[in-house]
């Protein structure tokens, strides 16, 4: 794990933030079933869901997942990714899906109810939302980056080979007018800076946040992960200047001197 240097404090652990964020009315419609990983849980969720994701409690850049999905005939396929190469196997039962790995990672997991994300040019993705705030200072969305995911890959991170969007490009990209782009920012705002504030609330002295939304296939807005253990946001100097140096303005506020 990554070992902060600077002045912003972070919850651990993506099984915390879920319980956190279904404490509060509005933003537990936003998360998807997560549980801790066992054995029961992972044949509960299988008889509930069509998909689930299996997930380091702790990670990034797309590292240690798997995706577990039903057969067209019987049994599952598990879909998992190896530094950057993605694996697939068959299993028969929810049992030995959970044998398998169990086996193949030492990480505290959980697992995740699949959602079936909304595609541009055939390919999923989500979004990556940076709240941070200077110290004493209030919450403030600083940029919105689309994560594409590469063909046929179950994550959407940069670091496996997907692509970055604006916002203004995925709607174009998507046939979508200016004025539902405008729509989707102004409610990844509103929900984000609830998120910061809700999630600031439970753990003092937060600055930043990295939050991944992504909308299904239905349109409906769902949280991915919060990560506020050093949310990398190096890729937007080239993607959007004007936000990086916004971004470097804050971080610099509360000691983060990288990106």
């Amino acid at each position: 794990m990554y070992d902060k240097k600077y002045n912003s404090r972070s919850i651990y652990g993506k099984l915390k933030v879920c319980r956190y964020l279904n404490s509060h009315k509005t933003l537990k419609e936003l998360v998807p079933h997560t549980v801790s990983f066992s054995r029961e849980h992972m044949e509960s969720m299988l008889a509930s869901h069509s998909s689930i994701y299996v997930k380091p409690d702790s990670g990034s850049q797309g590292m240690g997942i798997f995706k577990v999905k039903k057969s067209e005939g019987s049994g599952y396929t598990v879909k998992h990714i190896v530094k950057k190469k993605q694996l697939s196997h068959h299993l028969d039962t929810a049992s030995a899906v959970y044998d398998y790995i169990n086996k193949k990672s030492e990480k505290k997991l959980i697992i995740q109810k699949g959602i079936k994300l909304d595609r541009v040019n055939g390919r999923a993705y989500d979004i990556r939302v940076m709240v941070q705030r200077k110290p004493d200072g209030p919450w403030t969305v600083n940029c919105y980056s689309v994560k594409v995911g590469a063909s046929k890959k179950i994550v959407t991170n940069y670091y496996q080979g997907g692509k970055l969007y604006t916002m203004e490009k995925l709607g174009k990209q998507q046939g979508k007018s200016e004025a539902t782009t405008s729509k989707r920012l102004a409610d990844l705002k509103s929900m984000s800076l609830k998120i910061a504030e809700h999630l600031s609330s439970k753990r003092e002295g937060m600055h930043e946040m990295g939050i991944d939304f992504a909308y299904d296939r239905n349109q409906k807005l769902w949280v991915i992960e919060v990560n506020s253990n050093h949310p990398q946001f190096y890729p937007m100097k080239w993607l959007d200047p004007k936000a990086y140096k916004k971004m470097k303005e804050f971080a610099k506020s509360y000691g983060r001197k990288d990106a």
